[in-house]
């Protein structure tokens, strides 16, 4: 007679410094490129704003000083949320739009493996807790990335609508006029303008490379086609 069954469980290899940074290299590289710039936005604004102060016989600041003034909080978040927008729609249109040919669609011709319903999944020890749980937890986690990057946005638009009152107050009360509160500044054109010219660059940038992927190639990206694929294959 057989013996019982003898589960077999799968070791994973012991990970090397350097293989867990190579495993993580994109997103260590990207936070290491914004902290390096975002270092650079605090030094030059603070500069740029103590030379705009001593102009108007105000004093200067410190980089640390700089990061509580609205100028700074305008100034970062008014970026932010146009980035959390442009990411969060791109996120929501990839769901139910195409682009033949390009590699940034699903494709048109064929079903994707993004749109199988996690339900009829088959559970693994590695499936994520929230398909096993089911429920509304996981009516939640199958749209948690989009709804991630909608707070993010919200979260910017009030920081920059906070920030920009501040400032707008400080420049009104420099010109004998009244401050006005973040309410007041939603509805001024300035809040708005600085939105849009960012808002308008993001989706520039995003038809850019939706189309120019059609036709355009970066070899070893995975945000390109192989090179010799042809213009009309769309998606992986």
């Amino acid at each position: 007679m057989a013996g019982p069954a003898r589960h077999q469980h799968s070791i994973r290899p012991e990970r090397t410094v350097s293989g867990w940074v190579k495993d993580h290299g994109l997103l260590l590289a990207n936070i290491g490129l914004f902290l390096v710039f975002f270092g650079g936005m605090v030094i030059s604004g603070a500069a740029e704003y103590s030379e705009d102060q001593l102009v108007h016989g105000g004093p200067g600041v410190t980089a640390l000083e700089y990061l509580g003034t609205g100028a700074f909080l305008e100034a970062t978040f008014e970026n932010w949320e146009s980035e959390f927008l442009q990411m969060g729609m791109y996120v929501i249109l990839t769901v139910f739009l195409f682009q033949k040919g390009s590699s940034e669609s699903k494709p048109v011709d064929r079903a994707a493996a993004q749109d199988e319903d996690p339900r009829d999944a088959p559970l693994k020890a590695a499936t994520p807790w929230p398909v096993r749980r089911g429920g509304w937890v996981l009516k939640l986690y199958e749209h948690s990335l989009s709804i991630m990057f909608l707070l993010l946005f919200l979260a910017s638009f009030a920081l920059h609508a906070v920030g920009g009152s501040e400032e707008y107050s400080s420049e009104q009360q420099s010109h004998g006029q009244p401050p006005v509160t973040v309410l007041a500044y939603l509805a001024t054109s300035r809040f708005w303008f600085e939105s849009f010219q960012n808002w308008q660059s993001e989706f520039l940038a995003v038809a850019v490379l939706v189309g120019a992927s059609v036709y355009l190639r970066e070899r070893g990206s995975p945000e390109s086609k192989p090179v010799a694929e042809p213009h009309y294959e769309t998606g992986a």
